[in-house]
């Protein structure tokens, strides 16, 4: 994973699978990190995450090269050093209006007990949590998802053949650079300036023609008039 920072605004996200390839280019936006949101949920350092994918990833043939990606990338092998040997929590990626988003949830396990009680009563300012089916039975556990953070959304942009670089196998023909919006959104406030400027010199020029008119109701003539000096 290559992260590729632009002006100090634009984030670009590189994911490769060195060394023969793919490579997808994506743009990163809407981050939100663990400590702007505030979640209550945590999980352990070292732990393996569980990747749960949107069946969407599965109908276009883009989609299934950036889920393979995605999994090398976010996927920890059990063998890994200074790996811990559970899992406790999730990472989901669901695709959506053609982005990736991705969120992260722990999994919490409460006593079947204690969640009938507390299902009665009215629960306010609580993270969002997906729950499991009810556990039946005596001293079974229940197992929600809890969102831990953080929260972005990428962009998919192409898809390079090799590592880092070869022929374009996919573009992203509906992607507009965040550049590119701001210089529109510049001509279009220079175009409004300039409509402005031209609609008030409009103003002048008819004021100047039909000329002001005095109490008197004659019309105030400038000694330095066109109309004085060429009549």
């Amino acid at each position: 994973m290559f992260f590729e920072a632009r002006k100090g605004k634009d984030l670009y996200i590189w994911l490769a699978k060195p060394p023969n390839g793919p490579t997808l280019k994506m743009h990163c936006q809407n981050v939100h990190t663990m400590e702007e949101l505030n979640f209550t949920g945590n999980c352990l350092k070292g732990s393996r995450p569980v990747l749960s994918f949107d069946a969407a990833f599965d109908k276009q043939a883009h989609t299934r090269v950036i889920k393979e990606l995605l999994t090398h990338t976010f996927g920890v092998p059990q063998s890994s050093r200074k790996v811990k040997p559970f899992v406790d929590h999730v990472v989901g990626f669901t695709i959506a209006d053609g982005k990736v988003w991705i969120r992260c949830y722990q999994i919490s396990e409460t006593e079947a007990s204690k969640q009938t009680k507390s299902s009665g009563e009215r629960q306010e300012d609580q993270e969002p949590s997906i729950s499991a089916p009810k556990a039946v039975g005596k001293g079974e556990t229940n197992i929600s998802l809890v969102e831990i953070g953080p929260r972005f959304v990428l962009t998919p942009i192409v898809i390079l053949e090799g590592s880092f670089g070869g022929p374009v196998i996919y573009e992203n023909k509906e992607f507009v650079s965040p550049n590119q919006i701001r210089s529109d959104l510049r001509r279009a406030k220079a175009g409004r300036y300039s409509n402005r400027a031209e609609g008030t010199l409009e103003r002048k020029v008819k004021r100047r023609d039909l000329g002001l008119r005095t109490g008197e109701g004659k019309r105030e003539v400038d000694e330095l008039d066109e109309r004085v000096l060429f009549a």
